[in-house]
């Protein structure tokens, strides 16, 4: 178990979306962080954030750059790696809707959490939205013993949600009807984590909000 006061070393898969965002948020969460675009640049990281954008393009890229097998040994191997929005789809274990190649061939993701994503399924760019959400897990940021952390304010555009979840996946948040106007009478899941694993459907990390980074480093160093 890695001391309170060890700085890790996470680094940003490095590939397409939102890179230096997520850099800036580890940083000042209290992590070095650096991208990573290469199979050797894994090493030096004790563990690793699969940025939001375009899932297929990430799925497309890893395996050019061939990252896809050593990322997914290392997963398997216990690297924590937490996924935002496409992270989220390209940690699940299934695609509910996956995209196809011109040869018909479905994406690939790399796996390690036993979910089924949907991709898109709040829609397009045009009807992304804001809302609180109620997320377990960060009780070390309450402002004390007997008080509830505050509500995370998350972005979703054109966010994946959960359909399902295996066993030991835990769901740390949902967003209710109430905030959405397509889930008719349904809470959907956007938030999970599996051991080592974490995956948000929304970007924290262009909200200025910090706690699910500093959560991912506690992740990383063995204390939460």
């Amino acid at each position: 178990m890695r001391g309170i006061f060890t700085v890790v070393t996470i680094g940003v898969l490095a590939l397409q979306g939102d890179v230096r965002e997520h850099i800036s948020a580890l940083e000042h969460s209290g992590a070095a962080a650096m991208p990573v675009r290469r199979p050797g640049e894994l090493d030096a990281v004790d563990g690793l954030v699969i940025p939001g954008g375009e899932s297929t393009t990430i799925d497309k890229l890893t395996r050019i750059f061939e990252l896809a097998d050593p990322l997914k040994k290392r997963i398997e191997a216990g690297m924590p790696v937490y996924g935002s929005c496409a992270g989220m789809i390209m940690l699940a274990q299934e695609i509910a809707d996956p995209a196809t190649d011109l040869k018909g061939e479905p994406q690939q993701t790399l796996g390690g959490l036993d979910i089924t994503v949907r991709r898109n399924a709040f829609g397009r760019q045009r009807e992304s939205f804001e809302t609180d959400l109620d997320f377990r897990g960060l009780e070390f940021s309450a402002p004390s013993p007997d008080q509830d952390p505050a509500p995370v304010h998350a972005v979703f555009i054109r966010a994946p949600w959960v359909e399902r979840v295996g066993d030991g996946v835990e769901v740390l948040a949902t967003v209710e009807p109430a905030s959405h106007g397509t889930l008719h009478g349904t809470a959907r899941i956007v938030a999970v984590r599996s051991r080592h694993l974490l995956a948000t459907s929304f970007h924290p990390e262009v909200t200025g909000e910090r706690r699910i980074h500093e959560l991912f480093i506690r992740i990383v160093r063995g204390e939460a």
